[in-house]
């Protein structure tokens, strides 16, 4: 089961399934229906993710630490490629989607791993998730990063200063070292999405969302929570809308033996999340959360 939230608490992410993490709800839930064993799995998403997992992490309030300081025992590919922006959209009010041209044909990235962001004239170094597939990368020489507004300076350089045929660098990371799975004799489980954001226009990839549920109905599941909306909720959303947080109610009957859980989120909605799924008695070896920054 996956968890995300943007809610009214700021910068947020969103989850995965039993899986490589560190994907962006499409292509997360594409992947699942390779690695996804008979387990189910609960997600819980806040809005706009960028992240990777680890188990029973325990979460302490220290100083902010720089991106390349929180990595700096991580694994990296020697690789770095120059990059070349061709797109630039807005995902939301708060995020911007970029499309980038890569220039080196040996520049490879997998489902859970990150990009360092380097930016010409600029010291400090930013870390980004990828919002695009791998195959895509293969394909187009393409790669796409979602970017939430903050005050950081690479988060503020893309949304205030970036434009097209801008020029960065890439280097791809990993939290423990990826290492490829066979993706042979598993039958694909089951997801259900819990993903919270503070009102429909923060719900990032929700149209793919969407799709995917339709593509594989009954296999992928979503539940869409938000806390302040204001404006009347589409058609096509309703029917998948709850308003008001994620709660014990939503979550305690999906507790059984079999299920994964998986969180993505600020650290305050990881550390609400893991208490009440311990509360309705959920093993700590079930649930899994990113500890990103």
């Amino acid at each position: 089961m996956y968890f995300s939230g943007a809610g009214d608490s700021g910068p947020v992410i969103m989850a995965c399934a039993t899986i490589h993490v560190g994907f962006t709800v499409p292509q997360l839930l594409r992947g699942a229906s390779r690695i996804l064993p008979t387990h189910s799995a609960l997600v819980v998403l806040r809005h706009s993710a960028f992240c990777y997992c680890t188990v029973n992490s325990t979460i302490k309030s220290k100083r902010k630490m720089d991106h390349l300081e929180r990595t700096a025992n991580n694994f990296r590919q020697e690789v770095i490629s120059q990059a070349k922006v061709c797109g630039i959209s807005n995902e939301s009010e708060t995020v911007k989607r970029l499309r980038l041209a890569i220039t080196n044909k040996d520049f490879t990235f997998k489902a859970g791993q990150w990009v360092d962001f380097f930016i010409p004239g600029l010291s400090v170094v930013g870390g980004f998730s990828m919002c695009s597939s791998p195959g895509l990368l293969k394909r187009e020489g393409i790669l796409e990063l979602a970017v939430k507004h903050t005050d950081h300076p690479p988060a503020h350089w893309v949304h205030t200063e970036c434009t097209l045929d801008s020029e960065v660098a890439l280097r791809v990371g990993d939290l423990h070292g990826y290492q490829e799975g066979k993706g042979n004799g598993y039958k694909m489980g089951t997801v259900k999405l819990y993903y919270s954001a503070k009102n429909t226009s923060q719900l990032l990839f929700k149209k793919s969302i969407l799709g995917l549920m339709n593509a594989f109905p009954g296999k992928i599941r979503c539940r869409f929570h938000v806390t302040q909306q204001s404006s009347p909720i589409c058609e096509e959303l309703r029917p998948h809308v709850t308003e008001g947080r994620i709660s014990e109610k939503d979550l305690e009957k999906h507790v059984s033996k079999d299920t994964l859980w998986y969180i993505c989120g600020p650290p305050p909605m990881i550390e609400s999340i893991s208490k009440l799924l311990s509360d309705i008695g959920v093993p700590r070896n079930c649930v899994f959360f990113e500890k990103w920054w």
